[in-house]
Order: structure tokens, then C-alpha cells, then sequence
């Protein structure tokens, strides 16, 4: 059975060829590419244009561009980070497209960083064994990227753009086919109050889901919305479990809550030192990367290290770099350290891991196809395959681009073949869609507290089964919330919180960024191999 979140009946509909929820880098690219295929194409947004996580990414985007390189070693580091389980046909196509991607991102006006020979210049992060990062402002890629693809939409005047809409659920066809979202906008936007967009395909391309824990890199605006929307579509969710925490994070303090600032893996790749309150290198003969480990094994490392030492936070010492260099290469973090009244040129950085990406998401082929016909995903929503159980450092922009590239051109395909015919609402399963009783708003600060106590860092059947204690007294089906923004987000962040902590529970293993200190090693006779929602179905 699927199930909808209580809403309003539609007030207004329209209707496009392709509505893409989402607007960073996966969103962005599927509707410039489908409109240069002759496909309308509609944008919604939660918040305005430019508000997603695409334009916090710090360090860049990792392709095989530098000499010596070559896509097989880009392949070999993506596999050892995902910890065996990663799809390697996927990472295969998103390595070898990746830097032809890359160059079409230029093309179209994204402008990184050159050498005095007009060179992209390169830098490593954790995980990779060459430079193969490219990045624009320093540690501003991000927000480069972000600016060239929001200024090609505004270009074209035939690409609709719904901005302060939040997403609710996916309408069906007759046949079950993805034919349109329901959907509310907010004031500041084009239409008020909850719609509806019919559309012959749904491209969900709405980024993470990191508000579910207190602290995290992530903005306000990502709370799962895409995950929840389908599981209550019934489409497959696989890998919930691997939440990679990112190593660096400024740390201000325990009771720190929402997005945290980050300090990019590059400063290590260009030779800062993790060290401990004595300046002692404690990430030295513990991998041959040293400080440039994959994420998952510094993260471990620093809070082992605060573990063993009962502390709340390391440093990341790069007094060393001066301050020409500071200003020049990572002007945003120095920025954001001195707003805190940290002084990098002259005092080490106080770090902790934080709540960062989601390597699992919404189960995808190598086109972005998910399980419902018609439904669609790329980019921090889906899985697709590439980053299994730990992500590589800077693989996440290039999976954006690539998949979304991926998905345009299957839509255009089936459009070319006359397959991406119209579609009609089936009005009497949406009645029967089940409606999920909203949490109340404040349920959202509770669910946060929850997850990173008892399925943070470190989990154990002990500490999981307190979270899914805790989170499955939240709801209150006598005195449910009323429709609004706020309740709606609370009930996605319920509805992933609750899949994530089953997913993590039942793997009864450490892989990648999945810790259980109860099952503190590997079993690839047991676990090599996905958890897939909704819970019940096979693992595989």
C-alpha cells in the first residue's frame, strides 16, 4: 500500500513534460539538458534557486583531468573508499563520463581555477592517491558551479521555475507510472497553497537528508523530503545505513545544532596535520594516506582519539600554510573560522565529525531510473551505486552531473521513440493512499536528539534500539499536527529517521561509515550486500 502525507485537496494544477524537484548541480543539469532535447521542463525549489547543497561543497569535483591519471585509478580509489560495496559498472560510467562532463560544465560557464599556463589546477583529498580535484574560488566550487548553471536556467525563458515549494508525494497513472507531484507553496512563491503538477516523467533531485541529526554540514532545507516521498510512493530505498560524517567540522561546542561550518578535505590535501590537545600527528601509521584516509577512517580515528583522551574535538593545524596562502586558496574558511574567533594562520582548528552526506538514497539504475515507472532520481537522493559504503572525497558533484546528464538523455530517448506519452491522474488511488499522521514541529528537535545519541558515530543494538524506542513514540495519532511546512518536514525526518536506524540495526557489522561497536569488524560472508526498503524486502 502507498501513503500520502496529510494535506489539502490540489487547489490548482498545471502541467509540464518534466518536473525536476530540486536545484543544485542533479537538478539543475537534468532540466537544461531535457530542455535542449525539446522537453518542457518545470524547476521546483524549497527555498529560492541557489539554496540547496551544491553551493556548500567546498574542495570540488574529482575527475581523472590531470596528466598520469587515468579513469581506472579514479575507479580503484571510489572502490577501496566504498569498502566493497559499491556497483562497479557504476562507478565504471562515472569515472570514464565524468571528465567530459567536467568540460561541459566549463562549457557552459563554470570557470575553476588555472595555473599560469591556463591549466585547471588540481589538488588531492582523502582517498585519492592523485590530484584530481578541481575547484573554483579557492574552496568556492561549490558556489561556482551553483552560479553558472542557475545563470543558463535564467537564460532560458521557456524553463519554469517554482521557487519556496515544498514537495509532498508523487501522483500515478492507471498503470502505476509517475504522472506529477502534489506540492505547497509557500507565500513568497508563484502559486500559494498545495498543488499539483502533472508530468509524463518525475526527476527527484532533492538533495540529503542530514537535518536528522543535530549537528551537520547540511542547510535547513534538507530533510529527507525526497527519501520520505518515496517510501511513501513504495519505490526501493536502499543503504540508509552509510551516513558519512565528515572529519572537519569547525566545532563550537557541544550543544552546537544545525548546518555547521566545514573545512574542506582539501586543507588537508594540501598538507594541514589532525592533531591532538599535545599537537601529537595521531593519524600517522594508522593508514598510508595518513590524514588523507578515506572519510570514514578519519572520522573513526578522531573519535577514537577524543574517546581515549575525553575530549569533545581535535585540531587541523595548518599554521604552516601563512597567511598569503590562507586568503588566497580557502578565503571562505578562513572567513568562517575568524567569524567564530578562530585565527587559522595562528592557531590551530578545533574539529569534530559532523553529520555530512548520504551515501544510500533512492535505488537507481545506471539511467536513474527507480523502481515506480516514470519516477526518477539523481544526485544526493539516489543511490546509484557509486559511493557503497563511505563516499570518495569529491565524487558527489561529479555524480550529479553525470547521472543527470544520464537521465535527460533517457528521457529524450523514450520521447524520440514516442514512449513519454501524457499521463492522467489516478484519482481513486490517491484517495487510497494511506495518510501518515503529521508530527507536531517541535517533534523535529526531538528526532534530531535521538538520532545522533543512539545513531551517530558509533552505534550498537543497545543504543539503536533506544532511538527506535524514542522515535516510534513521537507520532500521537489522537492529537496529529496540522498541515504546514513545518509538520510536514517533521513528518520526513520521521519517516527517514525511522528507516535509517532499522537499516543500521539490522547490519550487524563496521563497514565503511557504518560503526557498530557491538560488531566492530567486516563480515563480507554476511553483509556484503544492501539493505533495501521498505524493511521486509530481500537484502541483496
Amino acid at each position: 500500500m502507498t501513503h500520502r502525507l496529510t494535506a489539502p485537496a490540489p487547489g490548482w494544477t498545471t502541467s509540464t513534460d518534466v518536473v525536476v524537484v530540486g536545484s543544485g548541480v542533479a537538478g539543475l543539469t537534468v532540466a537544461l539538458n531535457a530542455r535542449k532535447a525539446g522537453l518542457r521542463a518545470m524547476v521546483v525549489t524549497k527555498a529560492m534557486l541557489d539554496d540547496g547543497s551544491t553551493r556548500w561543497a567546498q574542495g570540488g569535483v574529482a575527475a581523472a583531468l590531470g596528466e598520469g591519471d587515468t579513469p581506472e585509478q579514479h575507479l580503484q580509489d571510489t572502490l577501496v573508499a566504498g569498502a566493497g560495496l559499491c556497483d562497479e559498472e557504476a562507478v565504471r560510467t562515472l569515472v570514464t563520463e565524468g571528465p567530459d562532463a567536467v568540460r561541459r560544465l566549463i562549457e557552459l560557464g563554470a570557470e575553476f581555477d588555472l595555473d599560469e599556463d591556463g591549466e585547471i589546477v588540481l589538488t588531492r583529498e582523502g582517498g585519492h592517491h592523485r590530484r584530481r580535484i578541481a575547484h573554483a574560488g579557492g574552496d568556492a566550487t561549490g558556489a561556482e558551479i551553483e552560479r553558472a548553471l542557475v545563470a543558463a536556467v535564467e537564460a532560458d525563458p521557456g524553463l519554469e521555475l517554482i521557487e519556496h515549494a515544498l514537495v509532498l508525494d508523487l501522483l500515478t497513472d492507471a498503470g502505476g507510472h509517475a504522472s506529477g507531484v502534489t506540492l505547497h507553496v509557500m507565500g513568497e512563491g508563484q502559486r500559494d497553497g498545495v498543488g499539483a503538477i502533472l508530468a509524463r516523467a518525475v526527476v527527484l533531485a532533492s538533495g540529503g537528508m542530514g537535518q536528522v541529526f543535530s549537528a551537520t554540514t547540511n542547510p535547513a532545507v534538507s530533510t529527507g523530503d525526497g527519501v520520505a516521498l518515496a517510501l511513501r510512493a513504495g519505490a526501493e530505498v536502499t543503504d540508509l545505513e552509510f551516513v558519512q560524517f565528515h572529519p572537519t567540522v569547525l566545532f563550537l561546542g557541544v550543544d552546537a545544532q544545525g548546518q555547521q561550518p566545514l573545512v574542506s578535505e582539501a586543507v588537508r590535501g594540501e598538507g594541514a596535520h589532525l592533531v591532538d590537545a599535545d599537537g601529537v600527528r595521531f593519524m600517522v601509521g594508522q593508514h598510508e594516506l595518513a590524514e588523507l584516509a578515506p572519510r570514514d577512517i578519519v572520522a573513526k580515528a578522531i573519535t577514537r582519539r577524543m574517546l581515549a583522551q575525553g575530549t569533545q574535538n581535535m585540531y587541523l593545524d595548518g599554521r604552516h600554510f601563512g597567511a598569503k596562502m590562507w586568503e588566497h586558496r580557502f578565503p571562505t574558511i578562513l572567513a568562517a573560522c575568524r567569524t567564530h574567533g578562530i585565527d587559522p594562520v595562528t592557531e590551530p582548528i578545533p574539529v569534530a565529525p559532523a553529520v555530512h552526506f548520504a551515501s544510500g538514497g533512492i535505488r537507481t539504475d545506471l539511467h536513474g531510473r527507480t523502481t515506480v515507472p516514470g519516477l526518477y532520481a539523481c544526485g544526493e537522493v539516489a543511490c546509484t551505486g557509486v559511493h557503497g559504503a563511505n563516499r570518495l572525497a569529491s565524487n558527489s558533484l561529479l555524480e550529479g552531473l553525470v547521472f543527470a546528464e544520464r537521465i535527460a538523455a533517457d528521457l529524450s530517448a523514450l520521447a524520440e521513440a514516442g514512449q513519454l506519452p501524457a499521463r492522467t491522474v489516478n484519482t481513486d488511488a490517491a484517495r487510497a493512499a494511506a495518510p501518515v499522521p503529521l508530527l507536531a514541529a517541535e517533534s523535529r528537535g526531538a528526532i534530531q536528539q535521538l538520532m545522533s545519541t543512539g545513531a551517530g558515530v558509533i552505534r550498537s543494538a543497545e543504543s539503536l534500539a533506544a532511538t527506535a524506542k524514542g522515535l516510534a513514540a513521537l507520532p500521537d495519532p489522537a492529537h496529529p499536527g496540522s498541515p504546514s511546512v513545518e509538520t510536514w518536514e517533521a513528518t520526513n525526518l520521521h519517516q527517514v529517521a525511522t528507516a535509517l536506524t532499522a537499516a543500521a540495526a539490522l547490519r550487524e557489522e563496521t563497514r565503511g561509515c557504518h560503526w557498530r561497536e557491538d560488531f566492530p569488524d567486516r563480515d563480507d560472508t554476511d553483509w556484503q550486500r544492501h539493505v533495501i526498503h521498505p524493511l521486509g524486502t530481500e537484502c541483496s
